[in-house]
């Protein structure tokens, strides 16, 4: 076993509620997507690469996903349920468990506050408290360790704006 860099990513910019019958069907604005599309650019410009993207299954994140894929960040896309609002993140850890086994070592998910934030509280601190805020398109980057458990001693890197990326 090795140790993990987690990058937690938010969906983009999506159409407003009221403009959809259902929020499982919100899909990113032409802003959401142009904005997506240069964080993933930045991203790629400083040589990120990931394993695996993992993605909610609600339309927003799975674009987010695509943009990722398409900029040439991984080449491996999957949905993941567990991803979507109100997941629970011991599904998460489970998975994580069988594919640290498999020598992964970059993993992206991408998903919704405030699950995304709550996770990153989690793993560093053993518990939510409310303190950090993921904006749309943002990232937290998290050391997992090498060994033992990582729900309260995974390392935070980075914790990004998307603002930093797009100016």
């Amino acid at each position: 076993m090795s140790e993990i860099n987690l990058y937690i990513i938010r969906h983009g910019i999506a159409v407003d509620p009221a403009e959809c019958s259902k929020d499982a069907d919100r899909a990113l604005t032409k802003e959401g997507d142009r904005k997506t599309r240069r964080i993933a650019q930045r991203l790629k410009e400083l040589s990120l690469k990931f394993d695996i993207i993992l993605t909610s299954p609600l339309v927003r994140a799975r674009q987010t996903g695509q943009i990722l894929l398409e900029e040439g960040l991984s080449s491996k896309l999957e949905e993941f349920s567990a991803l979507a609002p109100e997941g629970d993140i011991k599904n998460w850890l489970t998975w994580l468990e069988i594919t640290r086994e498999k020598g992964v070592k970059e993993i992206a998910i991408v998903g919704h506050e405030p699950n995304l934030s709550q996770w990153a509280e989690t793993l560093i601190w053993g518990e939510t408290k409310g303190v950090i805020l993921l904006k749309k398109a943002g990232i937290i980057g998290l050391n997992l360790p090498e060994t033992g458990s990582i729900v309260g001693y995974s390392e935070i890197f980075w914790l990004t704006a998307p603002k930093f990326f797009i100016g």
